[in-house]
């Protein structure tokens, strides 16, 4: 079995996806609104995502309790949590690093990623009511373009990459969201970081011809660009060189 089915095997959770239309616009929470358990995920989630904690930081327990002023045990829970989004990777006596897939991985990963959309373009193509069901994305995709010429980058990024896992909440399939989700955390951790859209790793315009293509009830042509869209998007991948970080300079300084 690939490194990439490994990764999903053990994915079947139950979502919070709402069927109806509704995108939630980040994994699920962990814990009690305004939590220190909850914030603490939420800001590494987005570190993360936003690349400014690069792959292979080391998550030491220590500091994120200096950090947070908070217990180990809390720690470790919220840690739990991120490996289980794929977002880090827990090492047998070693500890916790920010995810790293190998090259390898990654392939694997967007390849799978392009079978799991095919079927959830097929499925939302052949709605009756598609319009309306993919009406919140084109709202998404709005507010991406607006995030990009505004240069909120960290937001930007947030959003081209949740568009991907938004689909498979339309489709109603929890157990797919689940599966999109972690390939989705991994595979952008490995995405080059670039400025201009058409050359950046997740485009804006390419997501809104997909919907496009989907309003249109035309799954072939949707599913075509969604395979350019994934296939610049793999192209793009490039491992990062791991490094010495201060995790004081990102992390606990939200109010």
């Amino acid at each position: 079995m690939s490194k990439s089915l490994k990764l999903i095997a053990g994915a079947t959770g139950v979502s919070d996806a709402d069927p109806s239309g509704s995108l939630p616009s980040r994994p699920d929470k962990p814990a009690r609104k305004g939590s220190v358990e909850e914030r603490m995920y939420h800001e590494i989630y987005d570190a993360i995502m936003e690349h400014r904690l690069p792959p292979r930081t080391k998550l030491t327990e220590h500091s994120l309790c200096e950090i947070y002023a908070t217990a180990r045990h809390t720690v470790r829970k919220v840690l739990s949590h991120l490996a289980a989004d794929g977002m880090v990777d827990l090492e047998p006596n070693r500890g916790a690093f920010i995810a790293s897939p190998s090259t390898d991985e990654a392939h694997d990963m967007f390849e799978l990623r392009q079978m799991l959309e095919r079927a959830v373009l097929e499925k939302l193509a052949g709605m009756p009511d598609v319009k309306t069901v993919i009406a919140p994305l084109r709202k998404m995709v709005a507010t991406e373009r607006q995030a990009f010429l505004t240069h909120d980058r960290p937001k930007w990024i947030r959003l081209s990459a949740e568009f991907h896992t938004a689909l498979a909440e339309l489709s109603g399939n929890a157990l797919l969201v689940n599966m999109m989700r972690r390939l989705v955390s991994r595979t952008t951790l490995m995405i080059a970081s670039v400025e201009a859209p058409g050359n950046n790793a997740c485009s804006f315009d390419e997501h809104e011809e997909i919907l496009d293509a989907l309003e249109q009830g035309d799954a072939a042509l949707a599913q075509s660009r969604m395979a350019h869209h994934l296939g610049a998007c793999a192209d793009r991948v490039q491992p990062d060189e791991p490094g010495n970080f201060d995790l004081r300079s990102v992390l606990g300084r939200s109010t």
